[in-house]
């Protein structure tokens, strides 16, 4: 990914055309994304190494702790800079793919944010990633819009859209397609220099930007490179420094001991930490693969009200207050039911409780998938946070020692779980693969780390020979040939539901080979969408 030149001298090679290609990657565009990859490339290789060697010492039995080396920050007495007017209330936010309708529909939703995803709720194909960044520029331009030849339906944003933020994508992906000195690109450096380089100015002449959500932060190492990147950008584009306001996603674990770390690297970009629920299941199961006293049960029983998650949330929660900025709760996966009345009533009932339990929390605001959710959640914080936000109230009772983050969720790992996991991991991938990253299924709308879950859960259940509880009452060890059979079980009941044409088309034959794959590896691989994205790219 990164480069041992000066990108100055390494002109950017884009390896395939997409719709939209040339207006987005401008020269003087691409050669701020060189820049980017030539100052930042070596001190990210050097985190992604440092990112393993980190793992290897938890593999080999030292557990995440709070740092010594930085106890002075944590224990200090300071805030981070103010958080602009416009980003104060931010109690709902809808997230979703950088998709042409989805964007003005997530706009027009009544949430006070949108998130625009290109990492988790977009499939990168490259004409996906151009056209996701065109579309930021018709937003930026107020020409955002579009007629659906099969409807007949006009989309156009409404005149008081929400806010927008961007994620790009993470600090581990690259961009396969733009080559520097025979190398990818960074994709968290294509993704954020693009839409700083073509929007910038703008959304910060309307007060309205630029803002973005980071991901897969794993260290406040890798926050101060975030912070030396915005501070170059500003400098090179032409803004203020503080301009940049950033929302951390604290998605894995190990940066659940740096929370105060992270928010001091970024002080002056900062706008608060968010629980990024969903992935930070999948690197508690991750970060602790090799240790069996840490095994989860079926994904279901895995809930934010106890275990590991409850700690994670209110030592965010405390974490935030404390230092004078948001602390956004999680995602509600859950989606409308067409035609069945009594699922939606009891799936909204479960997102209202959600709500207020984060509320009651003290959560400053909350995620939704789905904008007849926005409603359902504005009434929960509209009714338990009158004010735009509850920053100032503490929430520093609690003492939260590590060992109680690592607390692992009881419960039961049943067949039923196991079917489960390898069906919704099949289905995403493959869906995935054809070139759409958020994915309807079982009445949730689901994202990359649906199918990141749900392997990794299959791996350590495999790697510590679970006990599963079968539909008749009985339990067996789970077993590779078991796992086998019952992977192609379920490739065989989708292919009695799609047919064999279908079921090829759709690339599942693809995505059942890189689910096998992951979930019989000697080692749990990082991220199953690395091997899916080299897949991907031969696809697009």
């Amino acid at each position: 990914m990164p480069l041992d030149r000066p990108a100055a001298s390494l002109p950017p090679v884009i390896l395939r055309a997409a719709p939209d290609v040339d207006r987005v990657l401008t020269a003087d565009a691409l050669a701020f994304v060189a820049e980017l990859q030539g100052r930042f490339g070596l001190r990210l290789n050097a985190l992604m190494i440092a990112r393993s060697r980190r793992q290897e010492r938890i593999d080999r039995g030292e557990l995440p702790d709070y740092l010594p080396e930085t106890k002075d920050i944590r224990q200090g007495i300071w805030e981070a800079a103010p958080v602009p007017q416009v980003l104060r209330d931010r109690r709902v936010e809808i997230t979703g793919p950088v998709e042409r309708k989805m964007m003005i529909n997530a706009l027009n939703s009544g949430a006070k944010v949108f998130m625009a995803d290109f990492e988790d709720a977009t499939a990168p194909s490259f004409a996906n990633i151009i056209a996701g960044h065109g579309n930021m520029i018709d937003y930026r331009d107020g020409l955002l819009a579009f007629d659906d030849p099969k409807t007949g339906k006009n989309y156009r944003v409404g005149p008081d859209p929400a806010l927008l933020i961007v994620r790009p994508r993470g600090l581990h992906m690259a961009e396969a397609n733009v080559l520097i000195g025979g190398q990818p690109v960074s994709a968290a450096l294509f993704d954020f220099g693009l839409t700083i380089w073509h929007c910038g100015r703008a959304l910060a002449a309307t007060e309205r930007g630029p803002f973005y959500y980071l991901p897969k932060i794993e260290s406040h190492d890798e926050a101060r490179l975030w912070n030396d990147i915005f501070l170059f950008a500003q400098e090179k584009v032409g803004l203020a420094k503080g301009t940049i306001k950033a929302t951390v996603l604290i998605e894995t674990l190990p940066a659940a001991f740096e929370m105060d770390e992270i928010i001091w690297q970024l002080r002056d970009h900062i706008a608060g930490l968010n629980c990024g629920r969903w992935d930070y299941i999948f690197s508690y199961i991750k970060t602790l693969r090799n240790h069996g006293a840490y095994l989860l049960p079926d994904r279901a029983e895995v809930t934010m009200d106890r275990a590991f998650l409850a700690v994670y949330a209110a030592r965010l929660v405390k974490v935030c207050h404390r230092r004078g900025i948001h602390a956004m709760g999680g995602m509600s996966a859950a989606i409308p039911v067409k035609g069945d009345s009594a699922a939606n009533v009891a799936a909204f009932a479960r997102v209202r409780a959600d709500k207020e339990r984060e509320v009651r929390m003290g959560h400053d605001g909350t995620w939704v998938a789905h904008p007849d959710l926005v409603p359902v959640a504005l009434e929960v914080f509209d009714a338990e946070m009158p004010l735009a936000n509850q920053i100032r109230k503490q929430r520093q009772e609690a003492r939260i020692v590590p060992a109680m983050l690592l607390k692992p969720h009881d419960g039961r790992i049943t067949e039923a779980g196991v079917r489960t996991n390898i069906s919704v991991a099949i289905e995403y991938l493959a869906n995935w693969l054809s070139g759409r990253g958020a994915v309807p299924i079982h009445n949730l709308m689901e994202d990359a780390a649906t199918a990141e879950i749900s392997r990794a859960q299959l791996w350590q259940w495999l790697r510590h020979g679970a006990a599963v509880e079968l539909a008749d009452g009985d339990s067996t060890r789970l077993t590779t040939e078991w796992l086998g059979a019952l992977i192609q079980e379920e490739i065989v009941a989708i292919l009695g539901r799609l047919g064999p044409t279908g079921f090829h088309r759709g690339h599942y034959a693809s995505a059942a080979r890189i689910v096998q794959e992951a979930v019989t590896a000697e080692t749990l691989p990082d991220f199953i969408t690395a091997p899916a994205y080299d897949v991907l790219n031969v696809l697009d």
